[in-house]
């Protein structure tokens, strides 16, 4: 079939990624993250037997075989800058990791966007989610239990509280715009990010910080294999391969800063990428059970997003796959994929298949959102990143007639008659599906030559809380 050569400025309404900033696995920031993707890098690693230990394991554990000791896990996720923002240490140490970790990461996304008080000047909101905490009835709860009803252990609750995990955002850096804090399982990350691009082109706000987390303060202890159930056997994600065995858990946190297009063209903002559309739906009872996958609703949530972004199929060059690596859920999933594709084109084994999760692990709420730096960090390199741990296919995938192949070495993504684009799926238990589709930044035109020594001055950016810390 013939594919658009449908221009940017002819597109209907979008939204641009202006700010971006993550922590991962390996990476404590895009640009580390980007390194590992490039490289094929694994952020999986052993935990070893003094880890273990010093983490609270019982050493009658070392030696059972069913216990993979395997972790991906964000380090220092114990350290945060409490002064910067006003806490006390102790008050520090009362909130969850996630909410701390999160706050960091929406300051650094808006340094990246620009400068952050700037954002505060407007209507700026803050969509944002993350998983349940395992921080609180470990470490915190303990501390005020035997204190009901007191001031201390509401504070607690309220620190370690889904309900506060955007608000605080929103406070700390003065952000007066809708503040949304969500779960959808394993699709929270592009659920908010579809939520803040609705409000964006609604006109309730005129900006927007996206993002989730997932920390598991208890990750050094490893998990039991449980055959035939979802988590792999020895740590590692196989997603699409012949010989996948389920998935393993990781953390990660990651916030992007959006706004319309054409503001951030006027405003004359960095544009990483663009977000042409998104989509989320729910399967319903079309499944044979609350945990299962469906086709019917991940085939029309791709096609929702396909007609709000207006594209055709055909020149989607890289899919960032959910990919749980589990024998069943990937061809379901490749399945809807191509069911989706082939509404829109005929073409074979043009679309790079990936999942980030072969890197890092399956990091729960924030997936969605680990999805989307790879993918914007892919169109601003122009490569696509291969995919780990795939050797054979998955035989119940046919791969020779479908749209999609699996790269297994970094590539370079070649210009075409239309921008690149890519798309990045998120599934979570329960049913709600989500689906977000992006575009490279549109071209730039050249700042204007000047000689190298003509006395202007340069701009050396520099950021800090206060005057005598910027000195």
């Amino acid at each position: 079939m013939a594919e658009p050569t449908d221009p940017q400025d002819d597109a209907p309404p979008a939204v641009a990624v202006i700010g971006m900033a993550a922590r991962f696995p390996g990476a404590d920031d895009v640009d580390a993250f980007w390194d590992n993707l490039a490289a094929g890098r694994e952020s999986i690693r052993p935990v070893s037997d003094e880890e273990f230990l010093a983490a609270g394991g019982d050493p009658a554990d070392l030696d059972d075989p069913s216990l993979v000791r395997m972790a991906s896990v964000v380090e220092g996720i114990d350290r945060f800058d409490a002064g910067f923002f006003g806490y006390s240490p102790a008050e520090a140490a009362v909130v969850d990791p996630q909410q701390r970790l999160l706050l960091e990461t929406a300051y650094h996304a808006l340094e990246d966007a620009g400068r952050p008080d700037r954002f505060a000047a407007g209507m700026t909101g803050v969509y944002a989610g993350a998983g349940d905490s395992r921080y609180y009835p470990a470490h915190v709860h303990p501390r005020f239990a035997g204190q009901p009803g007191s001031v201390e252990l509401v504070h607690a609750a309220t620190s370690n509280s889904l309900g506060t995990l955007a608000t605080r955002i929103s406070y700390e850096l003065g952000l007066t715009g809708p503040s949304v804090s969500l779960q959808t399982a394993c699709s929270t990350a592009l659920v908010a990010l579809h939520s803040a691009c609705q409000d964006l082109l609604d006109h309730r706000c005129d900006a927007a910080v996206a993002g989730a987390v997932s920390l598991n303060p208890s990750a050094l202890l490893g998990y039991r294999h449980v055959p035939g159930g979802p988590f792999s056997p020895d740590g590692r994600c196989r997603a699409f391969a012949a010989d996948a065995a389920g998935t393993s858990s990781g953390d990660g946190v990651g916030v992007v800063v959006l706004k319309r297009l054409e503001d951030a063209l006027a405003d004359g903002d960095r544009i990483r990428a663009v977000i042409r559309g998104t989509a989320v739906n729910n399967d319903g009872r079309r499944k044979v059970g609350f945990t299962a996958p469906s086709t019917a609703g991940q085939t029309e949530v791709i096609l929702a997003a396909q007609a709000e972004a207006d594209v055709d199929a055909g020149t989607i060059g890289l899919l960032e796959a959910h990919g749980t690596a589990t024998r069943i859920g990937d061809p379901i999933e490749v399945t809807a994929l191509t069911d989706a594709f082939r509404q829109s084109t005929d073409r074979r084994g043009f679309c790079a298949l990936g999942s980030v999760k072969t890197n890092i692990g399956h990091l729960g709420a924030a997936a969605g959102i680990a999805g989307v730096v790879k993918a914007v960090l892919s169109l601003e390199h122009r490569q696509i990143p291969p995919s780990l741990h795939f050797d054979e296919p998955n035989p119940l995938i046919d791969f020779a007639s479908g749209p999609f192949r699996v790269p297994t070495a970094l590539e370079d993504w070649p210009a075409a008659e239309h921008p690149r684009r890519a798309a990045v799926s998120a599934f979570g238990i329960g049913g709600t599906n989500a689906h977000v589709i992006l575009e490279e930044a549109p071209p730039v035109a050249p700042a204007a030559p000047r000689p190298a020594e003509d006395g202007r001055r340069q701009v050396l950016p520099l950021s800090a809380r206060t005057a005598g810390a910027l000195r």
